[in-house]
Protein backbone atom coordinates (compact mmCIF):
# COMPACT_ATOMS: atom_id res chain seq x y z
CA UNK A 1 0.00 0.00 0.00
CA UNK A 2 1.27 3.45 -1.25
CA UNK A 3 2.11 5.75 1.63
CA UNK A 4 3.05 9.96 1.17
CA UNK A 5 5.84 10.76 -1.05
CA UNK A 6 7.83 11.51 2.10
CA UNK A 7 7.32 8.56 3.55
CA UNK A 8 7.73 6.68 0.15
CA UNK A 9 11.36 8.51 -0.58
CA UNK A 10 13.04 9.28 2.29
CA UNK A 11 16.30 7.87 2.93
CA UNK A 12 16.91 5.19 5.66
CA UNK A 13 19.94 6.13 8.32
CA UNK A 14 23.26 4.36 7.61
CA UNK A 15 24.25 5.28 11.08
CA UNK A 16 21.33 2.81 12.27
CA UNK A 17 21.99 0.21 8.95
CA UNK A 18 25.58 0.19 10.71
CA UNK A 19 24.24 0.01 15.06
CA UNK A 20 22.74 -3.24 13.27
CA UNK A 21 25.39 -4.64 12.40
CA UNK A 22 27.24 -3.81 15.53
CA UNK A 23 24.87 -4.84 17.83
CA UNK A 24 25.07 -8.43 16.27
CA UNK A 25 28.26 -8.97 16.55
CA UNK A 26 28.15 -8.10 20.33
CA UNK A 27 25.41 -10.00 20.71
CA UNK A 28 27.95 -13.17 19.49
CA UNK A 29 30.22 -12.01 22.18
CA UNK A 30 32.86 -9.92 20.14
CA UNK A 31 34.74 -6.88 21.53
CA UNK A 32 33.74 -3.95 19.54
CA UNK A 33 34.86 -0.45 20.13
CA UNK A 34 31.85 1.38 19.20
CA UNK A 35 33.37 4.84 17.95
CA UNK A 36 30.03 5.75 15.87
CA UNK A 37 27.68 6.99 18.63
CA UNK A 38 27.27 10.88 18.93
CA UNK A 39 26.40 10.56 22.09
CA UNK A 40 27.61 9.97 25.76
CA UNK A 41 27.89 7.02 28.12
CA UNK A 42 26.64 8.21 31.29
CA UNK A 43 29.01 5.55 33.11
CA UNK A 44 31.82 7.35 31.51
CA UNK A 45 31.11 11.22 31.29
CA UNK A 46 28.09 11.64 34.01
CA UNK A 47 25.77 14.74 33.82
CA UNK A 48 26.65 17.51 36.74
CA UNK A 49 25.86 15.98 39.84
CA UNK A 50 24.43 19.52 40.75
CA UNK A 51 22.22 19.18 37.90
CA UNK A 52 20.98 15.44 38.48
CA UNK A 53 20.33 16.54 41.91
CA UNK A 54 18.42 19.15 40.82
CA UNK A 55 16.07 16.85 38.99
CA UNK A 56 15.72 15.04 41.55
CA UNK A 57 14.54 17.74 43.48
CA UNK A 58 12.08 18.91 40.82
CA UNK A 59 10.26 15.31 40.68
CA UNK A 60 10.35 15.56 43.90
CA UNK A 61 8.39 19.33 44.44
CA UNK A 62 6.29 17.67 41.61
CA UNK A 63 7.04 19.38 38.44
CA UNK A 64 5.23 16.85 36.14
CA UNK A 65 2.54 18.82 34.38
CA UNK A 66 2.79 20.34 31.17
CA UNK A 67 5.33 23.50 30.68
CA UNK A 68 4.37 26.53 28.86
CA UNK A 69 5.16 25.59 24.73
CA UNK A 70 8.11 28.43 24.54
CA UNK A 71 9.89 27.18 27.75
CA UNK A 72 9.26 28.35 31.74
CA UNK A 73 10.17 31.78 31.95
CA UNK A 74 12.95 31.15 34.96
CA UNK A 75 14.84 28.79 31.92
CA UNK A 76 14.38 31.67 29.07
CA UNK A 77 16.35 34.12 31.60
CA UNK A 78 18.88 31.67 32.90
CA UNK A 79 19.79 30.79 29.18
CA UNK A 80 19.96 34.60 28.47
CA UNK A 81 21.90 35.08 31.01
CA UNK A 82 24.06 32.19 30.14
CA UNK A 83 24.66 33.63 26.95
CA UNK A 84 25.45 36.67 27.83
CA UNK A 85 28.31 36.35 30.00
CA UNK A 86 29.43 33.19 28.51
CA UNK A 87 29.69 34.42 24.49
CA UNK A 88 28.51 38.65 24.80
CA UNK A 89 25.26 37.71 23.21
CA UNK A 90 21.96 39.74 24.12
CA UNK A 91 18.17 38.46 23.69
CA UNK A 92 15.10 38.86 25.07
CA UNK A 93 13.86 35.97 26.89
CA UNK A 94 10.02 36.62 26.24
CA UNK A 95 10.70 37.31 22.41
CA UNK A 96 13.91 35.76 21.40
CA UNK A 97 14.11 32.68 23.31
CA UNK A 98 12.91 29.40 22.88
CA UNK A 99 13.20 26.20 24.55
CA UNK A 100 12.63 22.61 23.15
CA UNK A 101 13.34 19.04 23.93
CA UNK A 102 16.82 19.27 22.51
CA UNK A 103 17.93 20.75 19.24
CA UNK A 104 15.94 18.58 16.63
CA UNK A 105 12.62 19.66 17.09
CA UNK A 106 14.42 23.93 16.92
CA UNK A 107 16.04 22.89 13.90
CA UNK A 108 13.07 21.22 12.01
CA UNK A 109 10.96 24.44 13.23
CA UNK A 110 13.69 26.62 11.72
CA UNK A 111 13.40 24.52 8.76
CA UNK A 112 9.43 25.17 8.95
CA UNK A 113 9.36 28.94 9.61
CA UNK A 114 11.54 30.28 6.66
CA UNK A 115 11.92 27.48 4.03
CA UNK A 116 8.69 27.06 1.39
CA UNK A 117 8.60 23.79 -0.46
CA UNK A 118 10.97 24.45 -3.71
CA UNK A 119 13.17 27.26 -2.37
CA UNK A 120 16.99 26.86 -1.99
CA UNK A 121 18.70 25.19 1.39
CA UNK A 122 22.44 25.77 1.13
CA UNK A 123 24.60 23.18 3.50
CA UNK A 124 27.97 21.63 3.10
CA UNK A 125 28.95 17.69 3.19
CA UNK A 126 29.62 16.13 5.36
CA UNK A 127 27.22 17.37 7.87
CA UNK A 128 24.66 16.33 9.93
CA UNK A 129 20.78 15.64 8.86
CA UNK A 130 20.48 18.84 6.69
CA UNK A 131 19.80 16.43 3.85
CA UNK A 132 17.07 14.99 5.86
CA UNK A 133 15.33 18.35 6.71
CA UNK A 134 15.37 19.75 3.09
CA UNK A 135 14.24 16.55 2.14
CA UNK A 136 11.19 17.22 4.91
CA UNK A 137 10.05 20.53 3.31
CA UNK A 138 10.72 19.25 -0.39
CA UNK A 139 13.22 22.24 -0.71
CA UNK A 140 15.41 22.50 -3.33
CA UNK A 141 19.23 21.06 -1.94
CA UNK A 142 21.98 23.03 -2.97
CA UNK A 143 25.07 21.09 -1.61
CA UNK A 144 28.57 21.73 -0.97
CA UNK A 145 30.90 19.18 -0.43
CA UNK A 146 33.73 20.75 1.74
CA UNK A 147 37.41 19.45 0.83
CA UNK A 148 40.36 17.99 3.75
CA UNK A 149 42.12 21.05 3.01
CA UNK A 150 39.86 23.42 4.67
CA UNK A 151 39.18 21.17 7.93
CA UNK A 152 36.15 19.81 5.68
CA UNK A 153 34.41 23.69 6.74
CA UNK A 154 33.01 25.81 3.64
CA UNK A 155 34.40 28.81 2.86
CA UNK A 156 33.30 32.25 1.56
CA UNK A 157 34.88 31.42 -1.81
CA UNK A 158 32.92 28.57 -2.28
CA UNK A 159 29.47 29.62 -1.20
CA UNK A 160 29.53 32.97 -2.76
CA UNK A 161 27.73 31.65 -6.40
CA UNK A 162 25.34 29.36 -4.13
CA UNK A 163 23.83 32.21 -2.21
CA UNK A 164 21.47 33.78 -4.98
CA UNK A 165 18.23 33.09 -4.59
CA UNK A 166 18.18 30.95 -1.20
CA UNK A 167 16.25 31.20 1.68
CA UNK A 168 18.10 29.53 4.50
CA UNK A 169 22.23 28.77 4.90
CA UNK A 170 22.55 25.70 7.29
CA UNK A 171 25.69 26.14 9.18
CA UNK A 172 27.63 23.94 12.52
CA UNK A 173 30.61 24.96 14.35
CA UNK A 174 31.46 23.07 15.83
CA UNK A 175 30.75 20.67 13.13
CA UNK A 176 29.32 17.28 13.31
CA UNK A 177 30.65 15.38 12.10
CA UNK A 178 33.83 16.67 11.55
CA UNK A 179 34.71 17.75 14.90
CA UNK A 180 36.18 20.96 13.30
CA UNK A 181 35.26 24.80 13.88
CA UNK A 182 35.67 27.97 12.02
CA UNK A 183 38.14 30.00 11.92
CA UNK A 184 37.50 34.34 12.72
CA UNK A 185 37.92 35.11 9.32
CA UNK A 186 36.42 32.25 7.88
CA UNK A 187 33.11 33.05 9.47
CA UNK A 188 33.79 36.93 8.96
CA UNK A 189 34.08 36.10 4.95
CA UNK A 190 30.97 34.69 5.14
CA UNK A 191 28.99 36.61 7.27
CA UNK A 192 29.71 39.60 5.23
CA UNK A 193 28.49 37.59 1.96
CA UNK A 194 25.18 37.07 3.58
CA UNK A 195 24.97 40.57 4.62
CA UNK A 196 26.06 41.50 1.10
CA UNK A 197 23.31 39.52 -0.35
CA UNK A 198 20.17 40.81 2.08
CA UNK A 199 21.21 44.45 0.85
CA UNK A 200 21.22 43.50 -2.80
CA UNK A 201 17.59 42.21 -2.18
CA UNK A 202 14.27 44.60 -2.79
CA UNK A 203 11.95 44.97 0.25
CA UNK A 204 9.38 42.47 -0.57
CA UNK A 205 12.14 39.70 -1.21
CA UNK A 206 12.61 36.87 1.58
CA UNK A 207 16.10 37.61 3.20
CA UNK A 208 18.77 35.41 3.43
CA UNK A 209 18.69 33.59 6.92
CA UNK A 210 21.41 31.17 8.45
CA UNK A 211 20.99 28.66 11.33
CA UNK A 212 24.36 28.51 13.36
CA UNK A 213 24.23 24.75 14.79
CA UNK A 214 26.29 25.88 18.20
CA UNK A 215 25.51 22.74 19.90
CA UNK A 216 29.55 21.92 20.84
CA UNK A 217 30.31 25.40 21.27
CA UNK A 218 31.86 25.18 25.16
CA UNK A 219 33.79 22.04 23.83
CA UNK A 220 36.69 23.66 22.20
CA UNK A 221 40.27 22.33 22.51
CA UNK A 222 44.21 23.66 22.74
CA UNK A 223 43.78 26.57 20.14
CA UNK A 224 40.95 26.36 18.69
CA UNK A 225 38.48 29.48 19.80
CA UNK A 226 34.19 29.34 19.00
CA UNK A 227 33.34 32.31 16.81
CA UNK A 228 29.65 32.81 16.21
CA UNK A 229 28.01 35.31 13.51
CA UNK A 230 26.17 37.80 15.70
CA UNK A 231 29.77 38.50 17.86
CA UNK A 232 31.61 38.96 14.62
CA UNK A 233 28.68 40.99 12.90
CA UNK A 234 25.96 42.21 14.88
CA UNK A 235 23.96 43.05 11.75
CA UNK A 236 23.90 39.60 11.52
CA UNK A 237 21.24 39.23 14.60
CA UNK A 238 18.80 40.28 11.94
CA UNK A 239 19.36 36.99 10.35
CA UNK A 240 20.71 34.19 12.79
CA UNK A 241 19.33 32.14 14.49
CA UNK A 242 21.27 29.74 16.96
CA UNK A 243 20.91 25.94 18.10
CA UNK A 244 21.89 25.32 21.12
CA UNK A 245 21.04 23.24 24.32
CA UNK A 246 22.37 21.17 27.58
CA UNK A 247 22.77 18.15 25.21
CA UNK A 248 26.59 18.01 24.48
CA UNK A 249 28.17 21.37 26.78
CA UNK A 250 26.92 18.78 29.73
CA UNK A 251 26.44 15.72 28.27
CA UNK A 252 23.45 15.49 29.26
CA UNK A 253 21.62 13.97 25.55
CA UNK A 254 18.90 12.34 27.39
CA UNK A 255 17.83 14.73 29.66
CA UNK A 256 15.78 16.93 26.49
CA UNK A 257 16.87 20.56 27.38
CA UNK A 258 17.44 22.85 23.66
CA UNK A 259 17.03 26.60 22.95
CA UNK A 260 16.97 28.91 19.91
CA UNK A 261 17.87 32.11 19.73
CA UNK A 262 17.09 34.65 16.90
CA UNK A 263 14.67 38.00 15.75
CA UNK A 264 11.36 37.98 17.33
CA UNK A 265 9.56 37.83 14.39
CA UNK A 266 11.12 34.35 13.85
CA UNK A 267 11.18 32.79 16.91
CA UNK A 268 7.51 33.56 17.17
CA UNK A 269 6.55 31.51 14.45
CA UNK A 270 9.00 28.71 16.23
CA UNK A 271 7.27 28.93 19.02
CA UNK A 272 3.93 28.96 17.40
CA UNK A 273 5.26 25.71 15.30
CA UNK A 274 6.48 24.02 18.38
CA UNK A 275 3.64 24.27 20.14
CA UNK A 276 1.63 22.28 17.68
CA UNK A 277 4.57 19.73 17.24
CA UNK A 278 4.50 19.32 21.39
CA UNK A 279 8.10 19.37 21.44
CA UNK A 280 8.97 20.62 24.94
CA UNK A 281 11.08 19.90 27.15
CA UNK A 282 9.84 18.36 30.13
CA UNK A 283 8.87 20.67 33.27
CA UNK A 284 10.95 19.39 35.60
CA UNK A 285 13.94 19.14 33.49
CA UNK A 286 13.74 22.53 32.97
CA UNK A 287 13.03 23.48 36.22
CA UNK A 288 16.64 22.20 37.05
CA UNK A 289 18.07 23.63 34.19
CA UNK A 290 17.64 27.08 35.04
CA UNK A 291 18.69 26.78 38.41
CA UNK A 292 21.70 24.32 37.80
CA UNK A 293 22.60 27.39 34.71
CA UNK A 294 22.94 30.09 37.39
CA UNK A 295 25.37 27.87 39.24
CA UNK A 296 28.41 29.69 37.87
CA UNK A 297 31.26 27.46 40.17
CA UNK A 298 29.79 24.13 39.44
CA UNK A 299 29.53 25.10 35.67
CA UNK A 300 32.96 25.93 35.10
CA UNK A 301 34.46 23.56 37.40
CA UNK A 302 32.35 20.66 35.50
CA UNK A 303 33.12 21.90 32.35
CA UNK A 304 36.91 21.83 33.00
CA UNK A 305 37.16 18.32 33.78
CA UNK A 306 34.89 17.32 31.28
CA UNK A 307 36.86 19.47 28.57
CA UNK A 308 39.96 17.33 29.92
CA UNK A 309 39.02 14.13 29.49
CA UNK A 310 37.47 14.52 26.22
CA UNK A 311 40.58 16.18 24.67
CA UNK A 312 42.43 13.63 26.65
CA UNK A 313 40.43 10.72 24.56
CA UNK A 314 41.01 12.82 21.20
CA UNK A 315 44.82 13.81 21.48
CA UNK A 316 45.63 10.14 22.38
CA UNK A 317 43.33 8.60 19.05
CA UNK A 318 44.89 11.38 17.20
CA UNK A 319 48.54 10.38 18.05
CA UNK A 320 47.91 6.61 17.09
CA UNK A 321 46.99 7.41 14.17
CA UNK A 322 49.76 10.09 13.34
CA UNK A 323 51.73 7.19 14.69
CA UNK A 324 50.09 4.63 11.65
CA UNK A 325 50.56 7.13 9.43
CA UNK A 326 54.02 7.78 9.87
CA UNK A 327 54.73 3.69 9.68
CA UNK A 328 53.54 3.95 6.52
CA UNK A 329 50.11 2.78 6.92
CA UNK A 330 47.23 4.47 4.17
CA UNK A 331 45.50 6.36 6.98
CA UNK A 332 45.37 10.28 8.50
CA UNK A 333 43.82 11.94 11.04
CA UNK A 334 42.82 16.02 11.50
CA UNK A 335 44.17 17.20 14.74
CA UNK A 336 41.52 17.47 17.44
CA UNK A 337 39.68 21.18 17.68
CA UNK A 338 36.70 20.78 18.92
CA UNK A 339 33.34 18.35 19.90
CA UNK A 340 33.67 15.02 20.66
CA UNK A 341 34.51 13.76 16.92
CA UNK A 342 37.82 13.71 15.13
CA UNK A 343 38.08 12.82 11.53
CA UNK A 344 39.85 10.52 10.51
CA UNK A 345 41.24 8.72 6.77
CA UNK A 346 41.03 4.66 5.79
CA UNK A 347 42.09 4.82 2.76
CA UNK A 348 42.00 1.40 2.18
CA UNK A 349 39.78 1.49 -1.12
CA UNK A 350 41.68 -1.61 -3.71
CA UNK A 351 43.61 -3.37 -1.42
CA UNK A 352 43.55 -6.75 -0.72
CA UNK A 353 42.47 -9.11 2.19
CA UNK A 354 44.99 -12.17 2.82
CA UNK A 355 42.50 -14.40 1.16
CA UNK A 356 43.00 -12.10 -2.22
CA UNK A 357 39.14 -10.10 -1.89
CA UNK A 358 39.43 -6.58 -2.88
CA UNK A 359 38.18 -4.22 -0.83
CA UNK A 360 36.35 -3.09 -3.72
CA UNK A 361 34.73 0.43 -2.46
CA UNK A 362 34.03 2.02 1.37
CA UNK A 363 31.31 0.28 2.18
CA UNK A 364 33.76 -2.69 1.79
CA UNK A 365 36.81 -1.28 3.81
CA UNK A 366 33.80 -0.08 6.59
CA UNK A 367 33.20 -3.56 6.91
CA UNK A 368 36.89 -4.85 6.93
CA UNK A 369 37.44 -2.65 9.85
CA UNK A 370 34.91 -3.48 11.99
CA UNK A 371 35.28 -6.90 10.97
CA UNK A 372 39.57 -7.36 11.32
CA UNK A 373 39.79 -4.34 13.62
CA UNK A 374 36.52 -4.59 15.65
CA UNK A 375 36.49 -0.93 14.76
CA UNK A 376 33.24 0.79 14.11
CA UNK A 377 33.24 4.54 12.65
CA UNK A 378 30.52 6.23 10.77
CA UNK A 379 31.77 6.76 6.76
CA UNK A 380 31.54 10.57 6.12
CA UNK A 381 28.81 9.52 3.22
CA UNK A 382 26.76 8.96 5.94
CA UNK A 383 26.55 12.55 6.24
CA UNK A 384 26.18 13.45 2.75
CA UNK A 385 29.36 13.45 1.51
CA UNK A 386 30.33 11.55 -1.24
CA UNK A 387 29.95 7.51 -1.54
CA UNK A 388 33.80 7.50 -2.44
CA UNK A 389 35.33 9.52 0.63
CA UNK A 390 37.52 7.69 2.36
CA UNK A 391 36.76 10.05 5.31
CA UNK A 392 35.16 8.91 8.83
CA UNK A 393 33.48 10.33 12.10
CA UNK A 394 35.03 9.07 14.94
CA UNK A 395 33.29 9.98 18.16
CA UNK A 396 34.69 9.23 21.75
CA UNK A 397 31.57 10.22 23.82
CA UNK A 398 31.52 6.20 24.91
CA UNK A 399 35.46 5.84 24.76
CA UNK A 400 36.92 4.01 27.59
CA UNK A 401 40.57 5.67 27.52
CA UNK A 402 42.08 2.55 28.95
CA UNK A 403 41.27 0.67 26.00
CA UNK A 404 42.66 3.07 23.24
CA UNK A 405 45.94 1.48 22.84
CA UNK A 406 44.24 -1.85 22.59
CA UNK A 407 41.90 -0.87 19.80
CA UNK A 408 44.92 1.49 17.64
CA UNK A 409 47.20 -1.82 18.02
CA UNK A 410 43.94 -3.97 17.02
CA UNK A 411 43.45 -1.26 14.19
CA UNK A 412 47.61 -1.82 13.07
CA UNK A 413 47.19 -5.53 12.87
CA UNK A 414 44.06 -5.46 10.45
CA UNK A 415 46.10 -2.90 8.98
CA UNK A 416 49.37 -5.01 7.97
CA UNK A 417 46.95 -7.96 7.23
CA UNK A 418 46.00 -5.97 3.48
CA UNK A 419 48.51 -5.58 0.31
Amino acid sequence: MKLSHLAETLIGSEIIKLAGEIKEKQAKGEKIYNFTIGDFDPKVFPIPVEFEQEIINAYKEHYTNYPPADGIAELRKAVGDFIAEREGLSYDPAKEIVISCGGRPIIYATYRTIVDRGEKIIYATPSWNNNHYTHFLEAEHVVLETTAENNFMPTAAELKPLLKGASLLALCSPQNPTGTAFGKQQLEEICDLVLAENKSRSADEKPLYVMFDQMYWVLTFGQTEHYNPVSLRPEMKDYTIFIDGMSKAFAATGVRVGWALGPAHVIGKMKSILSHVGAWSPMAEQKAAAKYLGQKEAVNKYLQHFKGEVEERLVKIYEGFAALKKAGHPVDCIAPQAAIYLTIRLDLKGKKKADGTVLADQGAVTSYILDEAKLAVVPFYAFGSSRDSSWYRLSVGTCVKEEIPAMLQQLKVALEKLK
